[in-house]
């Protein structure tokens, strides 16, 4: 089996997607796709050529910071790739939540496009669209931009606590599961609209005892001053185990709100995160109080091969 050829030589020869483990961005371009059914060959063969695209534009325009990462679905895995399957690829299980609707779609495959300008991501855009014509089919397409010194829409510092160095490469890359997936990642990806007028109309005190940390310093309370159901006690992942947070505010005339990229070199970890934000772990009194200020639009769960797999892969 091809699978067993190459990149089951181990960690040392598996070349990661460089989105990953970036660090923050002035825009990112976020595409979603369904594949037309019967071109999976095809389909092999352009999604690997989709990091070396990457590559080319990188370097011709060194200055804007460009990477990207390509992450297929979890129900689409199967079909484009059916002779190897990351161990942690699942979707989201049944969360069962009466104030919560999760709202998971089954996307084929992402692109994330990241760098610091407008045009650059246009441009990598475009030619992502015309390499996929006629093979898959664009359902969704969001803009991102950094707002202020690294904050989402709440007007706080997002994900403080991330990892950082090489800890990102530890937290968001397989390592030890199975060796064709060196260098790979998992993702749970969710798109959370922000009801800023409702937002805005409480107090710094308030916000920041739903936060969980201090508005202007993002400094986070101490552990007898943290209400379980806060951001920052429910985004905390020193009992699941690390992850590494990649999001990004979007705004469009009707809505705005964040873009939620959860990075992760074990699956479970996501999972448990994730169940800690919906209230249904027994550490939990309730659900993440921020939910209270918004709503997920749609959510969905991706797998990020190393560069090194889907170019393998093309060549079966």
């Amino acid at each position: 089996m091809w699978v067993n050829v190459g990149l089951s030589q181990g960690i040392a020869m598996a070349r990661e997607q460089l989105g990953v483990c970036t660090e923050a961005n002035l825009h990112g371009c976020y595409l979603f796709f369904n594949a037309l059914e019967g071109h999976e060959r095809a389909l092999r063969h352009k999604i690997a050529s989709i990091p070396q695209l990457f590559d080319k534009f990188a370097m011709h325009f060194s200055e804007s910071l460009l990477t990207g990462v390509v992450a297929i679905g979890n129900n689409y895995w199967d079909v484009l790739y059916p002779e190897a399957r990351p161990q942690g690829l699942a979707p989201f299980p049944e969360y069962h939540s009466e104030d919560i609707d999760l709202v998971a779609i089954p996307l084929d495959f992402f692109v994330q496009i990241r760098s610091d300008r407008l045009d650059v991501n246009f441009i990598v855009m475009q030619q992502i669209l015309s390499l996929l014509q006629g093979h898959a089919e664009l359902q969704e397409h969001i803009q991102g931009f950094r707002y202020l010194d690294g904050r989402s829409l709440t007007g706080f510092v997002d994900a403080p606590l991330n990892p950082k160095g090489k800890v990102r490469r530890q937290a968001a890359l397989v390592t030890s599961e199975q060796p064709m997936f060196a260098g790979s990642s998992y993702l749970h990806f969710h798109c959370f609209n922000f009801d800023y007028a409702f937002w805005q109309q409480l107090s710094n005190a308030e916000q920041e005892e739903i936060m969980g940390m201090e508005k202007f310093s993002a400094k986070v309370f101490e552990a007898h001053e943290l209400q379980a159901d806060s951001y920052m006690a429910c985004t905390l992942s020193a009992d699941e185990g690390l992850y590494l947070q990649q999001n990004m505010p979007f705004s469009s005339v009707t809505k705005q709100g964040l873009l939620q990229l959860n990075y992760a070199s074990d699956a479970a970890v996501l999972h448990a995160q994730l169940n800690k934000r919906l209230g249904l772990t027994s550490h939990n009194s309730g659900y993440e109080q921020l939910l209270n200020y918004g709503y997920f639009d749609f959510s969905a769960v991706f797998f990020a091969p190393s560069v090194s797999f889907l170019e393998q892969a093309a060549r079966v």
